[in-house]
């Protein structure tokens, strides 16, 4: 893999993060939200290459099926070379042959997860524990706050945060209590584009989910109907020579200057390469990402109103 990826800080934590980091749900198996299945062999792999190729922000959960599992198993030897985030609030459930994996939100539940979590992911401590998606009402009702601040002063998690969207995330930034938040983003997804500026205004890190949305169809997993907004806005004139659309809609995302890193997940180290050349290209143009913005408005993808 060719190109040197660049690190900003997550936030005010100051955990020094790659801009460019990997989503470890790739990893889950079959069983878990129609996953692929996945030999131990690939999984060691491609946690291999992730850090091999200096990717130093590693982001799992509770409930992504053997993904803890992996990272224990094949870099915990590393530890000591990448960021680890999970979340909690999580459980999985056998149910014939897949797993469902309901939310549950009290204090033992989550003293439990953390517990889980630290076992199967050879480690004392993770440097960023998440809520994994609580409404607000869930979160007052259980003073879930209360409880990973337990976790924090116990030292098996560094930092807390919150994998949220809106209207949720809205007021989390607003309570001042969490070091980082996770959100979904791209190009074809610019719901919270203002909110991430609000978080990071905050001094809260950004972690981006969904920043390629997917991938293209056919050549990833995106949703068809959400990649015609492309088309509509015609964002193909922006690719440079061999660039491929998920490069330029990873680098269109590291444009947004309120985000300190994004999460991409893939089993394919060929893939892994690609979204590492595409980092470190890095942010697009200020002219070419302002236009892009602008096409994208007209095409009625624009970020929600506050």
């Amino acid at each position: 893999m060719t190109g040197t990826l660049a690190t900003r800080k997550l936030g005010s934590t100051g955990l020094e993060v790659t801009r460019l980091g990997f989503g470890a749900m790739e990893v889950r198996g079959e069983r878990i939200w129609g996953g692929r299945p996945v030999r131990d062999e690939q999984a060691r792999d491609i946690l291999g290459a992730v850090l091999d190729a200096g990717i130093t922000f590693v982001d799992t959960a509770n409930d992504y099926g053997k993904s803890e599992a992996y990272i224990g198993r094949y870099i915990s030897e590393r530890r000591n070379e990448y960021v680890l985030a999970t979340k909690c609030g999580c459980s999985m459930i056998p149910a014939g042959d897949h797993d469902e994996t309901p939310h549950q939100w009290d204090r033992k539940h989550l003293l439990g997860n953390i517990d889980d979590s630290l076992y199967k992911l050879g480690t004392d401590q993770v440097d960023l524990l998440q809520l994994h998606n609580p409404s607000v009402a869930l979160a007052e009702e259980h003073k879930l706050v209360d409880t990973l601040r337990e976790i924090q002063a116990s030292g098996k998690a560094r930092f807390i945060g919150a994998s949220s969207t809106s209207p949720d995330l809205g007021t989390y930034i607003d309570w001042g209590v969490f070091d980082a938040f996770q959100i979904p983003y791209s190009a074809l997804e610019r719901r919270h584009e203002d909110l991430i500026t609000k978080a990071h205004a905050a001094g809260a890190g950004t972690i981006i989910r969904g920043g390629v949305a997917r991938g293209e169809p056919g050549a990833g997993l995106g949703a068809a109907d959400r990649w015609d907004i492309w088309e509509r806005a015609k964002l193909d004139e922006f690719l440079d020579e061999g660039e491929s659309r998920t490069q330029w809609q990873l680098r269109f995302t590291l444009s947004h200057p309120g985000v300190d890193t994004i999460i991409v997940g893939t089993l394919n180290p060929a893939h892994l390469a690609e979204n590492v050349r595409a980092a470190a290209a890095g942010a697009l143009a200020d002219d070419v990402y302002a236009e892009a913005k602008r096409r994208l408005d007209e095409a009625g993808e624009s970020p929600e109103k506050g």
